[in-house]
This record gives structure tokens, C-alpha cells and sequence, in this order.
């Protein structure tokens, strides 16, 4: 199955941009994924192809318009999720990402200028407003190219090893452990020994050790959902224990 992805967007030569190359650029040629455009521009109804206008109550810039978007939108509207890029929206996940991954596809609306009439998301509730993270963008375009590539990464076939999509920052609730290759000495700096000691055991506890490390320092948010998340596996499990013993 194709996983098909669609892009509102004003500018639809940005797409497919760099993931026509590399990984997803091959991925794309084979079929695994395909990438079409929509021009919010064409379903306009005046001689000036309007797509946006001043926001009610003043201010600076321009506001999309709410009839234009949705004309545009429910001409390719399916089952796939529909996601808007915009700042006020909430960040994407990971585990969202790999939801998405696993369907047919997903549609997005790149946002522009002081962002959409609020009405698009009253009107159109199945819309989900994503912000790729707490900066504010040009366009949602580049947004919506980040969010596409870590979709089709996870897809079949298109990273080389199964454990490549697993075993990295997020995936089980912490950031990736450190990485190391050859040279062994460089600039005075050694790979850590225990890498070298051929003990898979050892070298699995040190990454997991390292991981935790690392997130507790750089991520305090993403740790304390990782010990609630641990401490609740952990409860669950004795409470299971005792009711089998009994």
C-alpha cells in the first residue's frame, strides 16, 4: 500500500523538495509513498485569486481565508488525517508520527502569513492543528516537509535495518544514547570501553544508562514522563503478581 500524501499549499513546487532525494527520494520512485499538491489559489472565485485578507478587528498582516481553505481541503478530503501547521497548534509527537506512518496516508495545510480564520477548525473539527515545535516559521511548508520525512523513514523497506526506527531518540520515552566509530583515538579522545568488549549485555546496560542520563539533564520534561510512565509499568506489575499468587 501507497502512503499517499497530500499538501495544500501556495507555493507546491517547495514539494517535494529534498525528499526527492535520499532515502525517501528512492522511496518515492519505487511507489512506497507518492506526493501530490493542492493550490489553494484554484479554488478561488475572484479575478485576483484571493486567498487571504486583513484580520477583523485590525492588526498586522493577513489572515487566510476559511472559504477558500475548506473549498480546497474537501476537494481531496478521504479517510486520511488532515493535519494544519501553525504554531498554535500542538507539538507532534513521535508516537504520533508512527501512528500516521502506519495508515494510508495523511493530508496537510501549510499555513501562511498571521495563520487561518479560525472558523476552517470550527467548520472542519476532524482537522488537527500541529506545531512542529515552539518556533514560528515562514511557512508551514517546511514544517510539513520535516514531518513528512519522519513518516516515510518509518515506512517498509525504506531505512536499511528493521531496528533503525526503534532504537532512537523518543522511541522508548528517552533521547539516543551516544554514538561512537573509528577511529579509536581521536584528538587524545577514546570510545568508551565497554564498546569495545564484545558483552552485548554490558554495552545494552550502558546505552540504556546513558540514555536516562542524558534526558534527565537536557530533557526534564520528557523524564518525568519517563518515571511516571516506569513507575506505573512497575506498580501494574506487582499489583499482577499478587493477584496470581492469591
Amino acid at each position: 500500500m501507497t502512503f499517499a500524501a497530500t499538501i495544500l499549499t501556495l507555493y507546491p513546487e517547495m514539494f517535494p523538495g529534498p525528499l526527492g532525494t535520499s532515502l525517501a527520494g528512492k522511496a518515492l520512485e519505487r511507489d512506497d509513498w507518492s506526493c501530490a499538491t493542492v493550490n489553494p489559489r484554484d479554488f478561488t472565485t475572484d479575478k485576483h485569486r484571493t486567498v487571504d485578507d486583513t484580520p477583523a478587528g485590525g492588526g498586522a498582516g493577513m489572515v487566510l481565508k476559511a472559504d477558500v481553505i475548506a473549498a480546497a481541503l474537501d476537494s481531496v478530503a478521504d479517510s486520511r488525517p488532515i493535519i494544519a501547521m501553525t504554531p498554535r497548534g500542538k507539538p507532534i509527537t513521535q508516537a504520533r508520527i508512527r501512528e500516521i506512518a502506519s495508515g494510508p496516508g495523511v493530508t496537510i495545510i501549510c499555513g501562511r502569513f498571521e495563520g487561518f480564520d479560525e472558523r476552517l477548525f470550527e467548520a472542519r473539527p476532524q482537522i488537527e492543528q500541529v506545531s512542529l515545535a515552539d518556533i514560528v516559521l515562514s511557512g508551514g511548508e517546511t514544517a510539513a516537509i520535516a514531518i513528512l520525512d519522519a513518516c516515510i523513514r518509518l515506512l517498509p523497506g525504506v531505512m536499511g535495518a528493521a531496528s533503525s526506527g526503534a532504537e532512537e531518540s523518543f522511541e522508548e520515552g528517552l533521547l539516543e544514547y551516544p554514538h561512537y566509530t573509528r577511529p579509536q583515538e581521536w584528538e587524545g579522545r577514546t570510545i568508551p570501553e565497554v564498546l569495545r568488549s564484545g558483552d552485548h549485555a554490558k554495552i545494552a546496560a550502558w546505552r540504556h544508562a546513558r540514555s536516562e542520563e542524558i534526558t534527565r539533564l537536557r530533557r526534564p520534561d520528557l523524564w518525568e514522563r519517563y518515571i511516571s510512565a516506569r513507575d506505573q509499568s512497575a506498580s501494574g506489575a506487582r499489583r499482577q503478581d499478587k493477584e496470581t499468587d492469591q
